[in-house]
């Protein structure tokens, strides 16, 4: 069949396999092009298929020459309806991985439940021995522990929050008010994304013996500027963060190295679903990319694994690793509050790289991608 994108609010209902191909072939060229790493041989990552999860395994496997298993809950295709982005890039993954001789082998399932842990550590078990890295990445907006299904809000804490907005159905600036989140909100939002899940993982792998001593284990999050502090940082999701934050130094005390990632703003599945931040990534990618510092998740996870390769993590006050660093720079953000001041739907086009984050996210789900055919017939 014939594949095109079908957008609904913040995502693509559909996926182009030979685009997602291509974009994980980029990718890993990248990576070669950049040298081989040392580090981590032996890599679990939770939340494999797409964003900064799959990026850290292709920099684990194509940098550091690791032997990789991948957790992720995608969906096969079937009659006329294609798979998710992850499932193609999961399997384009695996190939490349293959052609190279590299071990890679993924578990399609719900990271969240004791039999997907066990099904991943009887596979560690059995083909690797022990992992020396952990990566958490997961970003669902649901879990279910038991009978009770928890689900994460996007909302406030405290008060109501009001400031410019992108409505990304028309490409317009409007004016949108958060409301703040109820305590139970909170707590299910906490539930569901910060660190709870990821010490249950280090504790299961510990307790099977599936982990090195002293194994290098990464969470990733995000802080950004202040007129998104009260959105994110100061919100439902920055609790859920600050967990995941303190869950790292309960880690460090169990015998692992466990480091919080603060990663730059990007368009990803998850970031297209905030108020108020897909503007601010719009203002950000044209600063940055003038001023020549702009990087994907690709460039953002390979020098994370350079730092981290290298012991030179130059780590903040709360233990964190900054790879934000240049997005923080103050005369990036200078220019970017400048923008944001002054920004209508007059100047909107001229003001952003509108089209640079709608590049990226086609290309999540394999559009628009250089080097495809999408007029041509596709197995989905």
């Amino acid at each position: 069949m014939v594949v095109q994108p079908k957008v609904r609010g913040f995502i693509c209902t559909t996926a182009h396999p030979v685009g997602c191909e291509k974009a994980v072939q980029k990718q890993i060229e990248y990576v070669k092009s950049k040298g081989k790493l040392g580090g981590a041989k032996k890599v679990l990552v939770i939340g494999s298929s797409a964003g900064y999860g799959l990026s850290s395994r292709i920099a684990a496997a194509f940098g550091c020459g690791a032997a990789t298993i991948g957790v992720m809950f995608d969906k096969e295709g079937g009659g006329n309806k294609t798979a998710t982005a992850g499932w193609y890039n999961t399997k384009a993954f695996e190939k490349f991985a293959a052609s190279e001789g590299l071990y890679a082998k993924s578990v399609n399932g719900d990271a969240y439940s004791d039999e997907c842990k066990k099904q991943v550590i009887d596979l560690i078990k059995s083909d690797l021995g022990k992992v020396d890295m952990v990566v958490y990445s997961l970003a669902a907006p649901r879990r279910q522990v038991g009978e009770t299904v928890y689900k994460s809000v996007l909302k406030t804490t405290g008060a109501p929050y009001s400031n410019k907005t992108i409505d990304l159905r028309n490409n317009s600036i409007s004016e949108i008010t958060i409301e703040p989140a109820t305590d139970e909100e909170i707590e299910a939002t906490v539930k569901v994304m910060g660190g709870e899940d990821w010490e249950a993982w280090i504790d299961a792998l510990k307790a099977a013996d599936a982990i090195e001593d002293n194994a290098v284990t990464l969470a990733y999050s995000y802080i950004g500027p202040k007129l998104t502090h009260p959105m994110y940082f100061e919100g439902s999701i920055g609790r859920a963060k600050a967990h995941l934050l303190e869950t790292s130094k309960k880690l460090n005390q169990k015998g692992v190295r466990a480091y919080v990632s603060v990663n730059k703003a990007l368009v990803t599945q998850s970031s297209s679903a905030i108020p108020i931040v897909p503007l601010y990534i719009s203002i950000l990618y044209k600063v940055m990319k003038e001023k020549g510092n702009h990087e994907g998740c690709i460039e953002q996870m390979y020098r994370l694994f350079e730092r981290i390769s290298s012991g030179e993590l130059n780590l903040d006050k709360d233990g964190q690793i900054r790879m934000d660093d240049w997005e923080m720079l103050p005369e990036i953000q200078a220019v970017v509050t400048d923008i944001w001041n002054n920004i209508s739907q007059e100047n909107f086009k001229a003001s952003t790289d509108i089209d640079g984050y709608w590049n990226d996210f086609y290309a999540m789900f394999g559009f628009g991608i250089d080097g495809v055919d999408y007029d041509a017939d596709v197995e989905v």
